[in-house]
């Protein structure tokens, strides 16, 4: 069963501040295995049914899992108001780094999809394949700052932010410009990503926050060929229905299984 919020452990980072994670030790058997790193989307955190289910998978199956809290979300330090993409790539790096070893198979959920690409170009020697659910990289520019009209950009930039309606709560989502400006130093789309690890892709046609066309932009500059894009003709950005969480835990096992017959 997983730990109630109150009872995670918390990493301090070499800035003083603090961020909550959860961490599934490897099992007896599982030496060698890579170990599980699920990274959430944007305004949400590591007790969604997507994290508690591969979670449990990972508990199942004895291999190492770690999920946590970027600045600004869940039970770690931090408003979210005031996070960036290099701070929670970061936070990302901090717990790789610190809490895990070996290999890793990185599961990124929207903004975690972007993250995950990010750790990839960092990290490239640790990884064991990659993941993305509705993968959202680069979205500060494509989705936000190229959908705005001129007078929509200098209000923007005179104001600070932007409040764009949420879909899923009453509170307007408020992204930074901040949030743009550091994007643009983040961005993972204009380049080549070379990797050679099994990647899988999943992603909503229904999706209305972020195309699922960016799978395919995502797919486009990998170097790998070992690459797999799932679409879900129903599926929404949430995509954790049941049977969109059992594709997903499929894909997992595939990356297992080839990882095992390359030792």
């Amino acid at each position: 069963m997983t730990q109630q919020p109150e009872q995670f452990p918390r990493l301090t980072l070499d800035d003083g501040t603090e961020r909550a994670y959860h961490k599934i030790q490897p099992g007896e058997g599982a030496e060698g295995l890579p170990e599980i790193v699920f990274l959430a989307g944007h305004g949400s955190d590591m007790l969604g049914s997507k994290a508690e289910a591969i979670a449990e998978y990972a508990s199942e199956k004895g291999v190492g899992f770690l999920r946590f809290d970027y600045f600004g979300h869940g039970q770690s330090d931090g408003s979210l108001q005031d996070g960036n993409l290099s701070i929670w790539v970061a936070d990302a790096l901090a717990m790789m780094d610190r809490l895990t070893s070996g290999r890793q198979i990185l599961i990124g959920s929207s903004l975690g999809g972007w993250v995950m690409l990010r750790l990839a170009q960092e990290r490239p020697q640790q990884l064991a394949g990659l993941i993305g659910i509705a993968a959202a990289p680069d979205f500060t520019e494509r989705l936000i700052w190229n959908q705005l009209d001129a007078a929509g950009r200098k209000a923007m930039q005179d104001e600070g932010f932007l409040a764009v309606e949420n879909p899923y709560a009453d509170e307007d989502v408020i992204y930074s410009y901040d949030l743009i400006t550091d994007g643009r130093r983040n961005l993972v789309l204009d380049s080549t990503l070379d990797i050679d690890v099994p990647v899988f892709l999943h992603h909503g046609c229904l999706d209305e926050e972020v195309p699922y066309q960016t799978a395919l932009d995502i797919a486009d500059t990998l170097s790998t060929s070992n690459c797999t894009i799932i679409l879900d003709k129903m599926a929404t950005h949430r995509y954790s229905e049941t049977k969109q969480i059992q594709a997903l835990i499929a894909s997992i096992d595939q990356i297992y299984a080839s990882f095992e017959q390359s030792e």
